[in-house]
């Protein structure tokens, strides 16, 4: 019988610190040296998700591990997934199937009830895999929720795994936060902690030894690295994070101007990253419609809760200022609950979205959307036919996560041949285009077929050459885990994996 894998754990001072790309570094690093390695981590909140091959939904930085690791996206990784609908209840989702939306309160007193899910998916992953390299959430140190977390400490003890604290310095008071974390974990779960890395460091490392120096004589843990602020590889971060980092900044050759509405409940942000490596592309992210001036395309993202994302545009002035963006040739594109807000009409008549009720869409193309009690998660492989698009056929991979269900007003219409609007709809005339396709941005051909129709529409030279997104992502992966062997004490980390 395979003995049970080994387990390091990377946790953190708080959310946001590096856990998630540490992780896929080290993942990466494992992998390079011929180990069979598996990401997991017990249970993440993220409206950032993606659909299995089985149909089933996790959250995407488990997804960026996998392929960190050359393995394709398993729930088992990630078992417990918490979809935040508003500021007071999250939708669970328990190995990949949406159970009911709960107030936290409700959800810590279930959590007896979803240890057991998280225990036995480890066990089925630790049985196939020679290291885990498991993830925490947030931080450990949240004294009120300690006693129902089985994210952090109580993961790692049960996995046996050495803990790593990460802390990011560029916020500020790094040794206080990781002192402060080490003081407030449970005593007996302290012997767990065997290394701290100090994240996004800017300027010469050198400054900053005398105080690890100092901080080695007051907490009796080492410091194994200090990671290096980096803006040159491209990673998957979680929600906040990575819709921090989206904007393509400083780039003198970029030629085309795409403008992400950054709404409340954004989602699936990740899937406009492909758009962030074209070289003649730089992408932002905007709140208000005059943050978008100079823009040749638009994009309204995925949403959790499309109703309240609807207001919010037309209460800050979206819709007249769409309509001016299209009028003078702008290309617009919703993706998932942006292209439900595009259309004409939501119908919700079982509150799934909010409130029961019927709500008048931006109204820029002719489609209604009814909402759904039961989601939509599958992934989708299909060809695109449409000749006002691309000459060619254009084979397209991606997922669809949505409650609603969208019929054509006029009765005809989509996307393409064969292609109806219950995957899309496109309006060459205006250049207005909705799908609910996730991950559509990384079908190269697609992609270079939508920037080439912006770049004819602007008298820009088009591109005849497709840049091989899986190729370039490939080759961030070694970068990262370059990024971590250079600046850690990776023969120590790697020690940790066999207990230190």
């Amino acid at each position: 019988m395979k003995a049970r894998a080994k387990c390091i754990m990377f946790q953190g001072t708080g959310s946001g610190v590096g856990k998630s790309i540490i992780c896929a570094a080290f993942c990466r690093i494992l992998k390079r040296r011929g180990i069979k390695v598996a990401p997991f981590k017990a249970q993440n909140m993220a409206l950032n998700s993606f659909v299995t091959p089985d149909g089933r939904e996790m959250g995407r930085a488990q997804v960026f591990q996998a392929e960190a690791c050359g393995l394709l996206p398993d729930v088992r990784m990630n078992p417990v997934l918490l979809k935040p609908s508003n500021d007071a209840k999250s939708q669970v989702i328990l190995m990949g199937n949406p159970h009911e939306h709960m107030a936290a309160s409700d959800y810590y007193e279930r959590s007896r009830k979803h240890w057991q899910v998280v225990k036995k998916a480890f066990e089925s992953l630790a049985a196939e895999y020679d290291v885990l390299v498991l993830e925490g959430a947030g931080s450990p140190a949240e004294i009120n929720l300690q006693e129902t977390d089985i994210v952090n400490m109580k993961m790692a003890a049960y996995a046996k795994a050495s803990v790593v604290i990460v802390a990011d310095i560029d916020r500020g008071g790094v040794f206080a936060a990781l002192k402060g974390t080490f003081d407030l974990v449970h005593p007996e779960h302290r012997e767990l902690i065997k290394g701290f890395l100090i994240n996004k460091f800017r300027g010469d490392v050198r400054l900053l030894e005398p105080g690890i120096a100092m901080f080695s004589t007051i907490v009796p843990v080492p410091v194994l690295g200090v990671l290096p602020w980096f803006s040159d590889i491209h990673v998957d971060e979680e929600d906040g994070v990575f819709v921090e980092n989206l904007n393509s900044k400083g780039r003198t050759e970029a030629k085309l101007l795409i403008s992400v509405v950054r709404l409340p409940r954004i989602s699936n942000f990740t899937d406009f990253s492909p758009l962030s490596f074209e070289p003649d592309v730089c992408l932002k992210l905007v709140e208000e419609p005059e943050e978008a001036d100079g823009s040749h395309m638009i994009i309204i993202p995925g949403t959790k809760a499309t109703v309240h994302d609807l207001h919010f545009l037309k209460e800050r002035g979206w819709q007249e200022s769409l309509e001016g963006f299209v009028g003078q040739g702008g290309f617009l594109m919703g993706i998932c609950g942006g292209y439900q807000i595009l259309g004409e009409e939501i119908v919700d008549d079982f509150g799934t979205d909010g409130t029961a009720g019927s709500y008048k869409g931006l109204g820029f193309l002719p489609v209604v959307t009814r909402m759904a009690r039961e989601k939509t998660l599958k992934q989708v492989h299909l060809t695109l036919s449409n000749p006002m698009l691309s000459e060619k056929d254009l084979e397209i991979k991606g997922y669809e996560i949505h409650m609603g269900q969208t019929k054509s007003v006029d009765g005809h219409g989509g996307l393409g041949k064969g292609l109806g609007p219950q995957v899309g709809y496109f309006d060459a005339k205006r250049s207005i285009m909705g799908t609910y396709i996730h991950g559509i941005f990384e079908n190269d051909q697609f992609r270079t077929a939508i920037l080439n129709l912006i770049r004819k529409r602007q008298d820009m030279a088009e591109h005849a050459h497709c840049y091989n997104y899986r190729r370039f992502r490939t080759a961030q992966f070694d970068h990262l885990a370059d990024w971590l062997e250079r600046s850690s004490s990776i023969e120590q980390l790697l020690s940790l994996v066999d207990g230190g």
